[in-house]
């Protein structure tokens, strides 16, 4: 590695320079002054690299030629006025003198050594895991090695975006650091660092070296805790949707996010949309009583979390029994309305005498009964909260048929060839047949349904409704009334005559409209007459 500082013998050299240019030149008989010059001139040379120095003296009779330096040499060549020497080894900066005697005077020349070298290496100091969006961070670009460090710089590097560019100094490595604002855009961007070794001035080349990129991640987190949704209670041994999100994330999809119930993790569906994070699962607890639900949000450094209580209950019941679902009229039947420990029931409106007792019901059954509805009520309180339930069930009575005699008449008058409707009903437990039977033809007529009346169908109809449980009849008369001819002939009479009244009408509106018009048609035989309208 290329030293910093000069080498030890360069104190003394330097104080000999010192004392050396002190002196004035020597000049000649015709005053000439003499000069020795010192090739190359400040030469700027690679770190390690051989050098060959010339020394030259322009006097006519020069002296012994000598070269003072720090560095290690040994002579090359010679002649008349010139010496040449080798520096094996030029490792650092330093000064020649090169001395020569001229008509017994001393002459000296001066040339500076510059040393350069590439840096070994150049590096970006290592990136926090994740950085927030808009927070102020530093980035170190460390250099080691190369020289001259006023001819080297370091820049540093957003993708090929240059963000800034300073000077390295002295020290050995060089830290050189820059002040950066990340954007979002700027997660998963490749930053670097690049030393500038810049010797364009010297005659040569700008030098560059690059670091490894390294990527920048980048995040936002909102200050607000997630959101949670779920229900308040929730009933032992049933399954519960929950619910977490939050927004306004930076990348959603690198976030991280867990559901808890109590010390149970939750095996949740995490979506992410845009800036938004979801979490769903689903849950159920076997212990009663008050129980946490947690949720929380990671992303780079930092968590946001929500505990919330939730309450877990034990609601058994309603049950609603019949000691006979389908009975017969008469039978006495039981109704029990009955739920689990502190659940208060009420049986249609009666409630039990205390929380976790049973309500009942006794009744004798009756046709009346058929298809009554029974109804239970259960309510438990859950800190404070009234949770309802509710059940019913139906009861169903046999009971033999019965012909509705309000809806089926006994006597129908009806006039031939028009529609009616037979509207006798039954009721019963099973439902029962009717049917209207003629008395001795057995003609049957429908029931329920329209249909067009004959004459013929004048006489006495048996109905009867029948099921598994008995029959019941009644008898209907029906009387078909014929139509009347005397009634038609003087109706068709009517009809004539209001057709000659219309006939007479439109001929005397014709008249008229013609009349207006001065049109007048007349017989052939009276043609040669002309008529005029007055």
């Amino acid at each position: 590695m290329m030293p910093s500082g000069p080498p030890p013998r360069v104190y003394w050299t330097s104080l000999i320079f010192l004392l050396l240019a002190c002196c004035q030149l020597p000049t000649g008989a015709q005053g000439q002054t003499y000069q020795l010059r010192v090739e190359p001139k400040d030469p700027v040379v690679p770190f390690g690299k051989p050098l060959v120095v010339n020394c030259s003296l322009d006097c006519p009779s020069p002296g012994l030629i000598s070269l003072e330096t720090a560095l290690s040499k040994e002579h090359h060549s010679r002649g008349l006025g010139w010496a040449a020497f080798r520096l094996t080894n030029v490792t650092g900066d330093t000064e020649l003198l090169c001395s020569g005697l001229c008509d017994k005077s001393q002459v000296v020349g001066f040339s500076k050594i510059t040393v350069y070298g590439f840096p070994e290496r150049v590096e970006l100091a290592p990136l926090p895991l994740w950085q927030p969006v808009g927070k102020h961070l530093n980035l170190s670009c460390l250099v080691f090695g190369g020289a001259p460090r006023d001819h080297l710089s370091v820049v540093l590097l957003r993708r090929e975006e240059e963000l800034g560019r300073q000077p390295v100094g002295k020290e050995e490595p060089a830290k050189v650091t820059f002040m950066v604002q990340p954007r979002r855009e700027d997660h998963g961007t490749n930053f670097s660092c690049r030393s500038e070794l810049d010797l364009r001035s010297q005659g040569l080349e700008l030098f560059q070296n690059t670091s490894a990129p390294t990527k920048l991640r980048t995040f936002a987190m909102p200050k607000t805790a997630p959101r949670l949704v779920f229900p308040q209670f929730w009933e032992m041994e049933t399954s519960w949707p929950v619910n977490c999100s939050l927004d306004g994330l930076f990348p959603a999809s690198e976030a991280h996010i867990q559901l808890a119930l109590g010390n149970q993790m939750l095996n949740a569906t995490v979506v992410s949309h845009a800036d938004t994070l979801t979490a769903t699962a689903t849950a159920k607890t076997e212990q009663e009583g008050t129980q946490e639900i947690v949720c929380n949000v990671t992303l780079g450094v930092e968590k946001r979390e929500t505990r919330e209580n939730l309450f877990a209950y034990s609601f058994q019941g309603p049950s609603l029994t019949l000691s006979e679902s389908n009975t017969t009229e008469g039978t006495p039947v039981t109704v029990t309305c009955a739920a689990g420990p502190r659940v208060q029931v009420t049986l249609d409106g009666v409630p039990a005498a205390v929380p976790g007792q049973p309500a009942q019901l006794q009744l004798k059954a009756t046709e009346k009964d058929d298809r009554r509805t029974f109804f239970c009520n259960a309510t438990l309180k859950v800190h404070g909260v009234t949770l309802h339930r509710n059940r019913s069930v139906q009861l169903r009575v046999l009971y033999g048929p019965t012909i509705d005699r309000a809806k089926c008449p006994q006597r129908l008058m009806w006039k031939e060839k028009t529609m009616h409707i037979l509207q006798c009903q039954a009721r019963g437990n099973p439902n029962p047949q009717l049917q209207c039977l003629r008395e001795g033809s057995k003609f049957k007529v429908p029931v329920g349904i329209p249909f067009l009346v004959l004459l013929n169908y004048s006489g006495t109809y048996s109905c009867q409704a029948a099921s598994s449980r008995g029959m019941d009849k009644m008898l209907v008369m029906m009387d078909v009334q014929g139509r009347n001819p005397v009634t038609i002939n003087i109706a068709l009479g009517v009809l004539a005559i209001l057709g000659l009244v219309t006939l007479a009408t439109a001929s005397v509106y014709v008249f008229w409209v013609q009349r207006q018009r001065d049109i007048y048609h007349l017989k052939p035989r009276s043609s040669r007459w002309r008529l005029r309208s007055i």
